[in-house]
C-alpha cells in the first residue's frame, strides 16, 4: 500500500512540474506582422517584397527566450513587390515556381541569447525544395498590452541567404538581380 502511495504521489509530482514547465505558445498576431526581403537589382537599387500570406509561433518555458524554438510557414504565390507583373515573375518557374513550391518554411534549431534582448537563431530553412542552415538575427522585447492585460512580444529578425544556395532564378545572372537576399521580419506575438 505504502508503494502504490509513493508512487501515486511521484506520478502527481511530476504531473504538475510537466504542467509548471510546459511551453508557452506565442502565436502570430497578424495585424502586427510582416515578412519580407530585399534584392539588389542591377547592382544600383533595391527591390523589396513581402510573403502576404504566413503564420509562425513560438515556443518556449523560459521568460528570455533561452530555450525557444520557432516556427514559420508562408505561401510563396502571396509574394507581392508592389508589381503586379514583377510578382508574376517571381512566382514563376524561374524563380520561386510557386506551383511546384507552394510554400517555404523555417524551423529553429537554436536560440542563443547574445546580448540583452539580442539573439542569434539558427535553423533550417526550405525553399524551393531545398532545406538548408541559416543563421538570423533576432530582436525580442517583451510586455503587456495595455488594452487587453496580455503578454505579448515583438520581434525583429534579419538574415542575408544566397538564392543560388535553393536554385533560385539560376538563369538570372546575379549582375541583374542579387545572389545575396536579405530576409526581414517584424512581428508581435501574443503568449498563450
Amino acid at each position: 500500500m505504502k508503494k502504490l502511495t509513493l508512487f501515486s504521489a511521484a506520478g502527481i509530482g511530476l504531473a504538475l512540474l510537466s504542467f509548471k514547465f510546459a511551453d508557452a505558445t506565442w502565436t502570430l498576431d497578424k495585424s502586427h506582422a510582416k515578412l519580407g526581403f530585399s534584392v539588389s537589382h542591377m547592382m544600383v537599387s533595391d527591390v523589396e517584397g513581402s510573403f502576404k500570406k504566413f503564420d509562425a509561433t513560438v515556443k518556449s518555458t523560459k521568460d528570455d527566450f533561452t530555450d525557444a524554438s520557432v516556427e514559420l510557414s508562408a505561401e510563396t504565390n502571396s509574394v507581392d513587390t508592389d508589381n503586379d507583373q514583377r510578382d508574376a515573375h517571381v512566382k514563376n518557374a524561374d524563380f520561386l515556381d510557386a506551383e511546384k513550391y507552394p510554400t517555404l518554411s523555417f524551423k529553429s534549431t537554436s536560440v542563443k541569447k547574445v546580448a540583452d534582448k539580442k539573439y542569434k537563431v539558427k535553423g533550417n530553412l526550405t525553399l524551393h525544395g531545398v532545406t538548408k542552415p541559416v543563421e538570423l538575427n533576432a530582436t525580442a522585447n517583451t510586455g503587456v498590452n495595455p488594452m487587453n492585460k496580455k503578454t505579448i512580444s515583438g520581434w525583429k529578425v534579419s538574415g542575408i541567404i544566397k538564392r543560388s544556395d535553393f536554385g533560385i532564378g539560376a538563369k538570372v545572372p546575379s549582375a541583374v538581380v542579387g545572389d545575396e537576399v536579405t530576409l526581414n521580419a517584424n512581428a508581435e506575438f501574443i503568449k498563450n
